[in-house]
């Protein structure tokens, strides 16, 4: 999942970006409106939408957040937003709700408590109400981060778990390698050529080779259930 983070606080910021990868999420992170907006406006691999959920600070240099907000669902995009702000009045918090916020969080905040409105809102996303997710014997905990296949524990790293989410998110698609490197990496994280094909390689043999597919030329897919 790659999330973008418009937030003009550096402590702040690095805090939230490190915490948030460190949960598998792919994280970019810019410090002001109108930057944000160019970086939502610029199309992922394969021209899909570049993030699945923004987190807005509303004190921003420039546009401030509700503006970037405003300009956002003008535009029609239905992209997930969680304002992280300062501005703990009742009435800022129903403004931003009516401008189009999905959630909202009051700083200082937890860490933990972050990621779990993430998970609410990219699983309120996906259309998915239970929290876990089991597609061709597989079963995933996002909270936990567990794994089980068959009823049996898998331990995986951050990457893989993050990989093993992508292709999750729409059984029976076949992803690319471009489209799952946008997914797994953020901006400045180095990315080796053979990065994806080697967490594909200990996927498979944790999971078992026929529950992560290849099309040619195409991409890898988890295949969905009868």
């Amino acid at each position: 999942m790659r999330l973008l983070l418009i937030e003009d606080d550096p402590m702040i910021g690095a805090a939230v970006q490190r915490g948030l990868r460190q949960e598998g999420y792919a994280v970019d992170w810019v410090r002001d409106g109108a930057a944000g907006l160019l970086a939502l406006a610029t199309p992922a691999a394969g021209g899909e939408a570049p993030y699945d959920l923004l987190l807005l600070d509303l004190g921003l240099p420039g546009k401030d957040g509700l503006t970037v907000l405003g300009e956002l669902r003008a535009a029609g995009n239905p992209l997930p937003v969680l304002v992280l702000t300062a501005r703990d009045a009742v009435s800022e918090r129903i403004r931003g709700l009516d401008a189009g916020a999905d959630d909202y969080l009051v700083k200082p905040f937890d860490l933990d408590e972050l990621a779990a409105r993430v998970r609410a809102l990219l699983r309120r996303r996906a259309g998915r109400p239970e929290p876990i997710v089991r597609q061709a014997g597989i079963v995933v905990d996002p909270a936990s981060h567990a794994v089980s296949v068959d009823g049996e524990p898998v331990r995986l790293s951050a990457r893989e778990f993050a990989l093993l989410q992508a292709l999750l998110e729409q059984p029976g698609k076949p992803l690319s390698r471009a489209q799952l490197e946008e997914r797994l990496y953020g901006w400045g994280e180095e990315v080796e050529s053979n990065a994806v094909e080697v967490h594909i390689h200990a996927l498979r043999r944790k999971l078992g080779a026929d529950r992560i597919r290849n099309l040619r030329g195409v991409g890898w897919f988890v295949p969905r259930e009868a």
